[in-house]
């Protein structure tokens, strides 16, 4: 059996794409990051985006860090997710960064949130700290679109969650706002400020949000798909 090999370019269709994720399932990430020529960090400290880096050169993504989707062609995002023994997501899930101006008239339909949402492949990678990084294998993949229910979850909390930053509240919102979806500070460091809107309609400089999927989401996600699969 041959060993697999990173794509060089975006791959033209999600049949290809689940394909070759499933290739990579059971190789841990010091044989992944060999094969691809990729230097493993000795932790995530200060390489968190690391995991994500490295499936992407295996997968072929092509956005990087512009603000489509990593698959743009095929309108799939990639979102790699750590798991305990027990493949539970072990934290919250980046979705994308918050607008915190120019909000008037914005709809659900044409969110940031829905579009980077709507076709998700996860893949589940060990993410148990006593675990080194290097020999944390990856696990099976799964593509993803929100069904009826999960999709009316998320759409209520966005529609809160905007109400409350179009209203001036960003700055109460909280991590426990929100069922599925919440609205957390995501910024290098304290000094890295943003402009919003404040309580009295007035300019603000705050931290920067990011819009992030509970655990509680991911978690029956997940469990789901693989009870599903027979795992």
């Amino acid at each position: 059996m041959f060993p697999p090999v990173p794509l060089t370019t975006p791959p033209d269709s999600e049949a290809k794409l689940l394909a070759q994720a499933q290739r990579l399932a059971g190789f841990t990430l010091g044989e992944l990051g060999q094969m691809a020529g990729l230097p493993v960090p000795q932790d995530l400290k200060r390489d968190k985006g690391w995991t994500g880096i490295l499936l992407e050169r295996w997968l072929g993504a092509s956005a990087g860090s512009k603000p489509e989707q990593d698959f743009a062609a095929l309108g799939v995002e990639l979102k790699t997710i750590p798991v305990d023994n027990a493949g539970r997501p072990l934290e919250t899930t980046f979705v994308c960064v918050a607008p915190l101006t120019g909000n008037s008239g914005v709809v659900w339909e044409t969110s940031h949130v829905r579009h980077k949402l709507k076709r998700v492949l996860w893949i589940p990678v060990e993410g148990s700290r006593e675990i080194p990084l290097a020999i944390r294998r990856v696990g099976a993949p799964l593509l993803w679109s929100p069904d009826e229910e999960e999709e009316r979850q998320l759409r209520m909390d966005w529609e809160e969650l905007m109400d409350l930053i179009v209203l001036g509240q960003v700055e109460s919102i909280t991590a426990r706002h929100g069922e599925v979806l919440q609205l957390r500070p995501k910024a290098a460091n304290s000094k890295a400020l943003t402009e919003a809107v404040g309580t009295e309609g007035q300019r603000i400089l705050t931290l920067p949000r990011g819009f992030y999927l509970k655990k509680n989401f991911t978690r029956a996600l997940l469990a789901r798909h693989f009870l599903l699969q027979g795992y």
